[in-house]
């Protein structure tokens, strides 16, 4: 397998924000040093979570920590495979993203482009009139918004952004309402940090555009 074809995990936010692991292998975190993923926390327990690669998918499940496992903010009470963009909470100090694969989103030289919106790909931070959205947002409005980030303000059609979120196999699936439902709760997040610009601009007839001022 290709290493960007393994499942990973980015920290978000607490103390090791930023930092990325490739699941290839099981994971336990924890306070404990002898841990794979360390967070030095008092109120994370010694041996807190474990994620398990298998067959199905990856599986997460809390080891009798003391203050609790979180997936996308409800407690974890039996081991639970994660799907792409679930948000993972260990106690109230980390919280981490998991994501299915690198490879739809390859790395490239210039994650940070210049403009009141940017987007760091590597940890996948978004930042609007220079304040970092959080929560970060779900998997499908990041891969929208990456999309249209890509083409600089060009026009990008429709079908083009079904694919881009979707899969080109679940495309012909995809309604417009279901694609217009995500434009707009990815325009009312965005407007939270910058009330007086729109981003995401309808061209009608032919498509949807970014508006990034570069200031």
């Amino acid at each position: 397998m290709n290493f960007d074809d393994y499942p990973i995990l980015i920290a978000q936010e607490g103390p090791l924000k930023g930092e990325r692991w490739t699941l290839d292998h099981t994971l336990v975190l924890g306070r404990d040093a002898t841990c794979d993923l360390t967070i030095p926390d008092r109120k994370v327990s010694r041996y807190h979570a474990r994620l398990t690669p298998t067959s199905d998918g990856v599986l997460l499940e809390d080891m009798g920590s003391k203050n609790g496992t979180f997936c996308n903010g409800d407690a974890l009470n039996a081991a639970l495979l994660l799907q792409d963009g679930d948000l993972v909470q260990i106690a109230v100090t980390q919280t981490f993203m998991f994501l299915v694969s690198d490879a739809t989103m390859p790395l490239t030289e210039n994650n940070i482009r210049l403009g009141r919106l940017m987007i760091d790909l590597r940890s996948r931070r978004v930042l609007v009139d220079q304040q970092q959205v959080t929560p970060p947002l779900s998997a499908q409005q990041f891969r929208l918004l990456w999309r249209l980030y890509e083409e600089q303000g060009d026009v990008v059609p429709r079908p083009n952004l079904v694919a881009a979120v979707w899969g080109e196999d679940e495309a012909l699936g995809v309604s417009d309402q279901a694609l217009d439902a995500l434009i707009r709760r990815l325009r009312d997040k965005l407007a939270g940090y910058d009330p007086g610009h729109q981003y995401i601009v309808t061209v009608r007839g032919h498509g949807i555009r970014l508006d990034n001022p570069i200031e």
